[in-house]
């Protein structure tokens, strides 16, 4: 394979399209202005509310994936300037707009009406009591919920509260959990409600009279390395164990950190749990990568496919090298990775598995020996940028609204070329996560765990429980769309017709 040279620190690819050379000051000055000034009285101007909905199909047009394939998005629509006017003003609601231009296969994308409040949510910083939980209906044929609690986040109102993994609750502030009524309940703008306990006692599961009051913290960071440690087996062999819940590039030395420990303690063998993490940056999983290796650097970890018009751009103006993310020595900031150099990695997965973390464990396939264990994982081989309306080449956001998209704009695959895992990466060992029966993260007895370790040491015959509760039952996330994001380092410039 050829090799070349890449360059260790984060490079900023700012991507520059401007379509028009009509500027703000100039529109305000109009009485009446179209894409191309002209001032007659029944044309329509894109300014006001209208230019939210201008940025979403400027931004859609150039940089979303399926452009090609969604007729609405065609480039075409800019050859009648009074038409593609009239379109937008057709489309004032951007928020239903976007999702009317999306691609029936795009499960991802998504439109923010704050891009504060996204920037935060990749980020790792949202509001939060610190309950992770899931919800699942009560029975086959019926509208009542019941909470059950994943894990607690670290430092939250909840870590100091009496709840914990595994437990459940079927009522929010004496309310019934419903069907209907969740969302207000649990995702709504109140920060403070009590959780009304429950407990399963006969088979069956019964209020128990415990209350647990929460409140959430706004703009809670929260810690990506929810668990980390290393563990002795019988026979003297240390193997280390990290359950990371987000990718976040800005976490990165921390990460290294843990990794500096493993490898202090000579560890032979690593489990990475994902099953829980939704994925983030696509520079962190490189890096955890190349923690985890260190014997490929400037071997190509992963290539960015992108629409058409994008792809010749970007090889045309930055080289083929701007579309390849290439295993690394070091840190964005220079700090020097703390490589453990082995040839196979246990990674832990559930249907909550995503994007960056398959593609952390689809890239290292390439490599060395990715032994996954848990649950089919989600199957978003795809990727997002966040989009924002900037007015000028400084990358000024636009001061009339704060709305940003996170829309899918690239594909990305391993070193082998394989990307086509929508359907999720199948485990080598399956094994469900049994909500009735979740055990201590982190404790050897835990079942996906206790089953890695029975893979690495092969010293027993193991035999895998089937899980007691049917995963029919569950309801979805309306917070996992955000949380399940492959976010690649690019930024990009979209000013449309003002």
């Amino acid at each position: 394979m050829n090799q070349i040279h890449f360059m260790t620190k984060r490079i900023l690819i700012v991507l520059f399209f401007v379509f028009s050379s009509c500027t703000k000051e100039a529109a305000e000055a109009e009485t009446k202005t179209t894409l191309s000034g002209d001032t007659d009285d029944s044309a329509i101007s894109l300014e006001g509310d209208l230019q939210i909905s201008d940025f979403v199909w400027q931004g859609l047009n150039q940089f979303y994936y399926w452009q090609e394939e969604v007729n609405a998005l065609a480039d075409e629509q800019l050859n009648d300037e009074k038409a593609y006017a009239q379109y937008i003003s057709e489309n004032a609601d951007p928020e239903a707009f976007f999702e009317s231009l999306k691609h029936p296969d795009d499960r991802f994308s998504w439109i923010q009406d704050d891009y504060r409040e996204l920037e935060n949510t990749l980020q790792g910083i949202y509001a939060t009591n610190g309950v992770e939980f899931g919800l699942l209906y009560a029975c086959e044929n019926c509208n009542e919920l019941v909470g059950f609690v994943k894990y607690i986040l670290q430092g939250s109102d909840a870590s100091d509260k009496n709840i914990k993994r595994g437990d459940y609750f079927t009522g929010v502030n004496g309310t019934t959990l419903t069907v209907s009524n969740y969302r207000s309940l649990l995702f709504g703008d109140n920060l403070s409600y009590t959780l009304n306990m429950a407990s399963i006692q006969n088979g069956t599961l019964t209020p128990n009279g415990v209350e647990v009051a929460l409140t959430k913290e706004e703009n809670f960071e929260t810690n990506p390395i929810q668990l980390a440690k290393t563990i002795t087996q019988g026979n003297g062999e240390k193997i280390g164990y990290l359950m990371y819940n987000q990718f976040v590039a800005e976490k990165s030395d921390a990460l290294n950190q843990q990794f500096a420990e493993f490898k202090s303690q000579n560890i032979t063998d690593l489990i990475i749990d994902l099953r829980y993490n939704g994925g983030g940056s696509v520079r962190n999983c490189v890096e955890l990568a190349s923690m985890i290796t260190g014997q490929f650097t400037n071997k190509i970890f992963a290539e960015e496919q992108w629409n058409d018009k994008l792809l010749t751009y970007l090889k045309d103006r930055f080289g083929l090298e701007s579309l390849i993310n290439r295993f690394v020595s070091s840190l964005s900031d220079g700090t020097t990775i703390n490589s453990l150099n082995l040839e196979r990695v246990y990674i832990i997965t559930t249907s909550e598995t995503a994007s960056a973390s398959e593609l952390l464990i689809n890239g290292l396939a390439s490599y060395i020996q990715v032994i996954q264990v848990g649950e089919r994982t989600v199957g978003k081989n795809v990727g997002s940028i966040t989009v924002y309306d900037y007015i000028d080449n400084d990358q000024t956001k636009n001061p009339d609204h704060t709305y940003a998209m996170q829309p899918i704009v690239l594909k990305i695959a391993n070193n082998d070329g394989y990307a086509d895992y929508a359907d999720g990466l199948e485990p080598s060992t399956f094994i469900e996560e049994d909500i009735r029966n979740l055990g201590s993260l982190g404790e050897e007895s835990e079942l996906m765990l206790a089953t890695a370790l029975n893979l690495i040491s092969g010293t027993a015959k193991f035999t895998i429980p089937q899980a007691e509760l049917s995963r029919a039952l569950l309801v979805k996330d309306p917070l996992l769309l955000k949380r399940q994001q492959m976010i690649v380092d690019k930024t990009l410039n979209v000013q449309g017709n003002r």
